[in-house]
């Protein structure tokens, strides 16, 4: 029995292949929770596949490869997602919790929260930044340290920006102009 000309190469890369094919739709979905456009995430989710064909030297652990994607995925979409035209403003959030004087109404934003719309609503309101720690978290159960390692930020400042997109988050589904 002789060997492959290319070494096997061409077996690797049709493994690789596959395993991306098979990661394909765990990409469009988590891209569809984040983004909410089946077209933008599907379109996020397709480059992540093509940016990690081309990147396949750099995956040291093929183990690794769904955390791998995730994580390309999540900056794909950070990147993407940076100017959001009707995004809340953390610091006006902010200096609105530190008034004494601020309230909201606790059972205006649980009723608006209870219909889907204005949740999905209220979350693209929130900056991206803010907005992927409460829906990887919140949504999908991951761990604060997980959502570090996905947007490549300390554990401090995930758990920091998740406190603010709750805040945002309950800001937004109380605001009567939402």
């Amino acid at each position: 029995m002789t060997a492959a000309p290319d070494g096997g190469r061409a077996d690797e890369a049709d493994a690789f292949a596959a395993r991306l094919a098979d990661e394909l739709p765990h990409l469009v979905r988590l891209a569809t929770r984040l983004l909410r456009d089946v077209d933008v995430a599907e379109d996020c989710a397709q480059e992540t596949i093509v940016g990690a064909w081309r990147g396949r030297d750099q995956l040291r652990d093929p183990a690794a490869l769904p955390a791998w994607l995730r994580r390309s995925l999540v900056n794909r979409i950070v990147d993407r997602s940076r100017r959001h035209r009707d995004e809340l403003d953390i610091e006006t959030v902010e200096s609105y919790w530190r008034d004494d004087s601020y309230t909201v109404m606790p059972d205006r934003a649980i009723e608006r929260a209870e219909l889907r719309d204005e949740l999905e609503d209220g979350l693209a309101r929130l900056p991206v930044i803010y907005r992927l720690p409460v829906v990887l978290h919140d949504a999908l159960g991951w761990t604060g340290a997980e959502i570090a390692s996905a947007m490549e930020i300390g554990l401090p400042a995930a758990k920091q920006r998740l406190r603010r997109g709750r805040m945002m988050l309950v800001s937004a589904l109380a605001d009567d102009d939402a």
